[in-house]
């Protein structure tokens, strides 16, 4: 940039920079992690499809407000967990060097 000043913004990125390391070397995902990934997304979308349509099929059974609730909830709490399973096994495809 020469002799022109920094921007807060520039400042604010090179301070993150220098705090996070780590990120500032990351090489490329090879083709494999790729399709690693793209496997593991497709294992995750699978599994919410499945667990949505038993989560309607209940609601469907169920007519009772508080069994609808707990329903609801355990539909919800699912959900997370395979989207949590899915970030875990991204994050561990992507550390893996190869």
């Amino acid at each position: 940039m020469g002799d022109t000043p920094k921007s807060s913004f520039d400042l604010a990125m090179e301070r993150l920079r220098a705090s996070d390391p780590a990120g500032a070397d990351e090489k490329p995902l090879s083709a494999a992690q790729k399709e690693e990934i793209a496997a593991a997304r497709r294992v995750a979308t699978a599994r919410l499809a499945e667990c949505e349509i038993l989560f309607r099929d209940a609601l469907k059974k169920n007519l009772e407000p508080a069994d609808r609730e707990k329903a609801e909830g355990e539909y919800q709490i699912d959900r997370q967990r395979i989207n949590d399973d899915c970030d875990r096994a991204l994050e561990a495809i992507r550390r893996r060097r190869k």
